[in-house]
């Protein structure tokens, strides 16, 4: 029986670890990221990863640094013949990579050598890529850099998000990942190097870049919207509120009005001016300190005139 030792810790990478329990697999160990608090009550949560560990007796090893920690030492010690990670999210010592007696994989949520990092997946559908896809890669030390073992694509619709894209990966990650791990075992598959002249990369969203900017247009202004949901969400300031867009729809029409400023407006509708004449449709929003509401709920309760031509988005 094949011995692996499991790195991993959102909902993407748990039904990753529960394929390969099911399919024979003896996982020696999981390592995942310790505890959160998660909530408003700030409850004390295991990752989803543990939450799979813990429900089939695998020994759980939780550093907040995997790097000279001492659950390092213990993988170390396990000596397994595959180290399997799938959105881990640090860098694997040399010395642990090298404790796989046959190698170390890694499941990536994209085409490598397209968007390396840690949010492929948001930079795809946030720059309107019409597919995305996942990669199985030897892992080295240089960040998702190694040669890729197995490639599949899947479209992105104009309905996903992220949550949605990541169950989807999460399931090409797992057939992937089963159809290639035997082909590596038997020596029977070539892996091509990436070629480092076509290397983009995707970093984690810091807040910054979590609001719209109004000059986009109107398709990567929806574009944007679904790359951060449900997290970490996008927003504007409207009226001078930062408010969270949970849904948008791009419109039809087009406008000479300048973006943020108001095109239509009915106690059911209201739209704004996008950057290159485009109009989009706010369905779905959350002003600070309010719950998600309608379009039509939140105008419902506003007091604001929000006339058409009045510049209230920025």
């Amino acid at each position: 029986m094949t011995s692996v030792i499991f790195m991993g810790t959102p909902k993407f990478s748990a039904p990753i670890l529960t394929s390969l329990i099911e399919h024979g697999y003896d996982v020696l160990a999981v390592v995942t990221q310790p505890d959160r608090r998660v909530g408003r009550k700030h409850i004390l949560t295991p990752s989803p990863v543990k939450q799979v560990a813990v429900e089939h007796d695998i020994e759980v090893l939780q550093p907040e640094k995997i790097s000279g920690s001492p659950e390092m030492a213990r993988a170390i010690e396990l000596a397994p013949d595959l180290i399997v990670t799938a959105a881990f999210g640090q860098f694997l010592p040399t010395k642990l990579l090298n404790a796989a007696k046959v190698a170390a994989v890694n499941v990536h949520a994209s085409l490598l050598p397209k968007y390396r990092g840690g949010a492929p997946v948001h930079y795809a559908i946030m720059n309107g890529d019409a597919e995305t896809g996942v990669s199985i890669m030897f892992m080295e030390k240089k960040m998702d850099a190694g040669a890729v073992l197995a490639q599949e694509a899947i479209p992105i619709t104009d309905q996903d998000d992220v949550g949605s894209m990541f169950d989807k990966l999460s399931d090409l990650g797992r057939e992937l990942l089963l159809a290639t791990l035997p082909k590596l075992l038997a020596g029977s598959i070539t892996p091509i190097p990436q070629d480092e002249d076509q290397v983009t990369f995707a970093p984690t969203i810091k807040p910054d870049e979590e609001r719209v900017d109004i000059n986009l247009s109107a398709r990567l202004f929806d574009c944007k919207v679904r790359a951060l949901r449900p997290l970490p969400a996008a927003h504007i300031y409207l009226n001078g509120v930062r408010t969270k867009l949970w849904h948008v729809t791009v419109m039809p029409e087009q406008t000479d009005l300048k973006p943020g400023q108001v095109v239509s407006r009915d106690k059911h509708h209201l739209a704004i001016a996008t950057g290159e004449n485009g109009v989009i449709g706010l369905d779905e929003l959350q002003p600070a300190g309010k719950p998600k509401l309608s379009i039509t709920d939140f105008l419902n309760g506003t007091t604001d005139e929000l006339a058409v031509g009045e510049q209230v988005a920025e």
